[in-house]
C-alpha cells in the first residue's frame, strides 16, 4: 500500500465515530496484551528504549526492596530498645513527694493488685564505682529482692555466668557481662564498690568501699544497661546507701505499656499517700520522638527513588509512543479506537511497575529475614564492624516487618507506576493517524 493510499484509508477511517469498539472487541482484549508484551520485548533499532524500561525495573525493585527493609530495620530497633528499656526500667516509676517511703511493701502490694498491673517492684538506687585489680567503671547500684529480680525476664532469663540462687541471703551481686568484660572478672571473684556517701565522721562524710563476690553475669543485649548496671540484695543496698529502712521509689510493670495513662490515675489513689508518677513516655519522649522522626524522613527519602523510577517509565514510553508512531496510525485505520491504544500503552508501563514492585518485596522479605547473617557476611568480608553495640546500644541487628507498612509501600509504588504511565498513553491515544503517515 502506497503512503496515499494509506492516507485515504486513514480519511476514511474518520468517518466512523472515533471511540466506537470494533465488533468483537472490547477492553483489555487478548491483541491488547499481546501488543503491550511485544513493545517490552524491543529489537535491535529499540534497544536505548529497552535500556531505559531495565533501568526502570531496577530503580523500581530497588526502591521497594529499600523502603521495606530500612523500615523493618527501624521498627526492629525501636521494639528492641523499648523491649529492653522498659523491660529493665518499668513503665511508671512511683517516688514519695513528702515522707519518706518507709511503707514500701504496703504500697507495692495494693499497687500489684490492681487490674492491667504485672509487677510493683520497690528499689534503692545510688551510683557508684566498681573497681577490680584491672580496671575501674562508674556504675548504678539497684537494690531490689529476689523475688522481684527473677520476675524481670530481660535479667532471669539472660544469666550467662553463675545463679540467682540466695541472691536475698548476700550470696553475692549480679553484674552486666560488658561490665564483666571490663573489669576482667567472671561469676566466683570479688568485685569493690566505692560510694561517695558513706560514714559521717567528725571529719566529715568519708566514702564507703566494700568489697562483694559476683553471684552473676547477665547479658540482656544493650550496650549500656549490660555494662553499668549492678543489682545487689535490697536491704544490702539500704544499708550500704545508709537508707533508714526506706526505698527511693517503685517500679511499676504494666501489661499493656500503651495503657500507662489510663491507670495512672488509679496508681496514684492506691499509693494512699502523695506520689510522684513519671511514666515512660515521659522518661525517654525525646529519644523515641527522635526515632519516629527520623523514621517519618527516611520514608520520604527513600519514596524519591520508586518516583525517580516512576520518571524513568515515563520518558520511556515516551520515547516509545514516538518511535512506534507508524504502528499506532496503522492500528487506528484498521479500527483501533483512542481507549485500545492507550490501553497498550498502560499495560506496557504497569508491567513494569507491577512486575518490579512485586521483585522489590521478594527481595525486600528474603533480606529482612537474614539481615543479622548478611550483615555478618559484610562485616567478615570488610573486616569492619558494620553495627557496633556502643553506637546503636543493640549485640544484633533487628528486623521487624510491619503488615500495614508494606502494604502501604506496594501501594505507593504501583500508584507511582501507573500515574506515569498516564501521559504518554493519553498522548498515544492522541496521536493523528494521518500525520504519523505523512511523516512515514
Amino acid at each position: 500500500m502506497t503512503g496515499r493510499q494509506r492516507m485515504a484509508a486513514a480519511k476514511g477511517s474518520r468517518a466512523a465515530p472515533p471511540d466506537a469498539e470494533p465488533m468483537g472487541t472490547r477492553p483489555f482484549a487478548a491483541f491488547e496484551w499481546m501488543l503491550s508484551l511485544r513493545y517490552l520485548r524491543a529489537r535491535r533499532k529499540e534497544g536505548f528504549i529497552s535500556v531505559i524500561a531495565g533501568f526502570s525495573f531496577v530503580g523500581i525493585v530497588l526502591g521497594v526492596a529499600t523502603l521495606i527493609i530500612v523500615m523493618a530495620v527501624m521498627n526492629g530497633f525501636r521494639q528492641e530498645l523499648l523491649g529492653k528499656i522498659l523491660g529493665l526500667n518499668g513503665h511508671m516509676l512511683v517516688q514519695p513527694l513528702e515522707n519518706a517511703l518507709t511503707d514500701y511493701t504496703a504500697v507495692a502490694d495494693r499497687i500489684s493488685k490492681l487490674n492491667g498491673i504485672k509487677l510493683a517492684v520497690p528499689v534503692v538506687e545510688g551510683q557508684a564505682l566498681a573497681s577490680s585489680p584491672y580496671n575501674a567503671s562508674g556504675v548504678l547500684v539497684r537494690g531490689l529482692a529476689e523475688k522481684d529480680l527473677r520476675s524481670m525476664p530481660s535479667v532471669a532469663n539472660n544469666i550467662r555466668q553463675g545463679t540467682l540462687d540466695g541472691f536475698d541471703q548476700g550470696q553475692g551481686l549480679a553484674i552486666g557481662k560488658r561490665l564483666a568484660d571490663q573489669l576482667s572478672l567472671r561469676a566466683g571473684d570479688n568485685i569493690t564498690l566505692v560510694a561517695p556517701r558513706g560514714s559521717v565522721t567528725p571529719m566529715g562524710t568519708s566514702p564507703r568501699i566494700k568489697v562483694y563476690k559476683i553471684a552473676a553475669v547477665f547479658e540482656i543485649g544493650m550496650s549500656e544497661y549490660d555494662s553499668a548496671f549492678v543489682f545487689m540484695p535490697l536491704p544490702e543496698a539500704q544499708a550500704y546507701f545508709n537508707r533508714n529502712g526506706d526505698v527511693n521509689a517503685i517500679e511499676v510493670y504494666i501489661a499493656n505499656p500503651d495503657d500507662v495513662g489510663e491507670l495512672r490515675g488509679a496508681v496514684q489513689a492506691a499509693a494512699q499517700r502523695p506520689v510522684y508518677i513519671v511514666d515512660w513516655r515521659q522518661r525517654n519522649a525525646t529519644f523515641f520522638n527522635a526515632l519516629q522522626v527520623e523514621r517519618n524522613v527516611m520514608f520520604l527519602i527513600l519514596t524519591l527513588i520508586v518516583l525517580v523510577a516512576a520518571l524513568n517509565i515515563i520518558s520511556g514510553l515516551i520515547m516509545l509512543v514516538k518511535d512506534k508512531g507508524h504502528d499506532i496510525a496503522v492500528l487506528r485505520t484498521m479500527g483501533a479506537t483512542q481507549g485500545a491504544i492507550m490501553r497498550i500503552f498502560l499495560i506496557t508501563g504497569a508491567s513494569i511497575g507491577v512486575v518490579g514492585t512485586l521483585v522489590g518485596v521478594l527481595l525486600g522479605v528474603v533480606v529482612c529475614l537474614n539481615i543479622e547473617e548478611i550483615r555478618q557476611f559484610i562485616s567478615w568480608m570488610t573486616r569492619t564492624e558494620l553495627f557496633s553495640p556502643e553506637l546503636y546500644y543493640l549485640s544484633r541487628l533487628p528486623a521487624q516487618m510491619d503488615m500495614r507498612e508494606t502494604l502501604s509501600v506496594v501501594f505507593m509504588a504501583l500508584t507511582l507506576s501507573l500515574l506515569a504511565t498516564l501521559y504518554p498513553s493519553w498522548r498515544a491515544a492522541r496521536l493523528d493517524p494521518v500525520e504519523a503517515l505523512r511523516y512515514e
